[in-house]
């Protein structure tokens, strides 16, 4: 049988620096950052995020100037000060998290999915820039031999 008690400041204390210590209390106002992981696969990039508590609806992606960006909001499930609450850990509120897309990534091709509480990201690797030959055509005075060179095509 457990044996519930009410919370002793000082006992409150004592777990705030024990908490510190190990690193499980969050600094207070910082945000939260939901954990992601990427990997590389042979075609595109795999990026998932951990977003538990939330559905596709309460988040947002959009890519701009070559960064890819995840926000959305998480709804805190308590109501405050009405019952009494002695330690809150989990995080709620409003989240960014902002990556940089390697260049020549067609925005386009970046699709996404959310199952049971993580979202998965797939982006496109960008396409292998080949050489291209360039042909010189002969000016007045003759002919040219052609020159090989790459070209980037804008």
């Amino acid at each position: 049988m457990a044996l519930l008690m009410k919370p002793q400041p000082f006992s409150r204390d004592v777990d705030r620096l024990f908490d510190a210590f190990f690193g499980a209390e969050r600094e207070e106002g910082r945000p939260w950052v939901p954990p992601v992981d990427l990997v590389e696969a042979e075609a595109h990039f795999v990026l998932k995020a951990d977003l538990p508590g939330l559905s596709e609806g309460d988040v947002s992606i959009e890519v701009q100037d070559g960064t890819l960006t995840i926000s959305g909001e998480r709804s805190a499930e308590h109501e405050a000060h009405e019952r009494g609450w002695y330690r809150i850990e989990r995080s709620f509120g409003s989240f960014s998290r902002s990556l940089t897309l390697p260049d020549g990534v067609n925005p386009d091709g970046i699709s996404a999915q959310f199952d049971r509480g993580v979202l998965e990201v797939r982006i496109p690797k960008p396409e292998e820039r080949k050489p291209r030959r360039v042909e010189i055509s002969a000016g007045p005075n003759g002919r040219t031999p052609p020159v090989e060179g790459t070209a980037i095509e804008s």
